[in-house]
């Protein structure tokens, strides 16, 4: 699946834009992404041994070009693909966790920074073009699942500890703390303001108000919400469970209007990935026993 989810953008930014940035560490590729036909692969064209550590979370540069790759030896890896993607080679190796990476995000705006969260209750930020360590974000009080970049200078995070925060970067410091009562297993961005959505154990997906810190609505699903994937405009979520299917919810009116689900479909964990295809017409995730599924939407 991953070599097909990067072919379904038309734009690459090599290691060398990368290692010719400013000093101020700033890399400026902000990269202009015009989709074209999303093609379901037949057959993976590059496979490649990332060591003998678990795997937990892998994430592509909106480039296209760079992989990260993080797992229980605690240390993000990025990895460049050639033009063709059928090559790949480690080019760095990000350092500073203290236990498992549990996700990862890139920024989107200006495509500079990079994001990982940990077991080990942070989150972390670091700049590509010099590898430098610039943020650790404190103040879980249990595993972080799952952090994305709201915008490039705000995120967010989601923890066992039932908590969302948002981190202000310019300010080195923690702006919000949402209380959402069940562990947080995934969330999106809805909007640049900060209005998130959650998906929890509890089995309820949680709209959250950018104005206050309380929910304008919650979605029951009928098992525990593994993760969430939001389409570019922001009109349609994905969303797995641990009852063995993916939902995609139309946002306006924020009611599922598809039901995705598969005989051998299985779903292992509560940290199961699924994903919309850029162009929103197929929906994508791997099962228990290493297959991955992809249903028309």
């Amino acid at each position: 699946m991953m070599p097909a989810l990067s072919n379904m953008v038309s734009t690459t930014a090599s290691l060398t834009q990368l290692k010719n940035a400013n000093l101020d560490g700033k890399v400026h590729l902000t990269p202009t992404i015009d989709f074209i036909k999303v093609i379901v692969p037949k057959k993976a064209i590059v496979k490649w041994d990332c060591g003998d550590n678990e795997l937990h979370a892998i994430q592509f540069h909106p480039s296209g070009s760079l992989i990260a790759t993080g797992g229980s030896d605690r240390k993000i890896h990025i990895w460049e693909l050639n033009a063709h993607y059928n090559q790949v080679q480690q080019v760095y190796v990000l350092t500073g966790n203290n236990s498992t990476v549990t996700a990862i995000d890139f920024d989107n705006e200006n495509a500079n920074l990079i994001l990982g969260c940990s077991e080990d209750f942070a989150c972390r930020v670091w700049g590509l073009a010099d590898q430098r360590l610039r943020h650790t974000l404190t103040g879980h009080g249990a595993k972080v699942f799952c952090a994305k970049f709201v915008t490039a200078t705000l995120i967010a995070s989601g923890s066992q500890d039932r908590t969302l925060k948002l981190w202000d970067l310019q300010n080195r410091q923690c702006v919000r703390t949402l209380f959402a009562g069940s562990k947080c297993h995934d969330l999106v961005a809805h909007d640049a303001s900060g209005s998130l959505i959650s998906g929890h154990f509890d089995k309820k997906i949680r709209f959250w108000d950018a104005r206050n810190d309380s929910t304008k609505c919650e979605l029951q699903l009928q098992a525990a919400v593994t993760s969430l994937s939001i389409n570019r405009e922001k009109q349609l979520l994905l969303a797995c469970s641990r009852d063995d299917t993916l939902k995609l919810i139309e946002l306006r009116e924020n009611r599922v209007i598809q039901t995705f689900s598969h005989d051998d479909f299985k779903v292992a964990s509560d940290t199961i990935k699924a994903v919309l295809s850029p162009d929103c017409t197929y929906a994508c995730a791997g099962s228990n026993d290493g297959s991955v599924f992809v249903w028309n939407t």
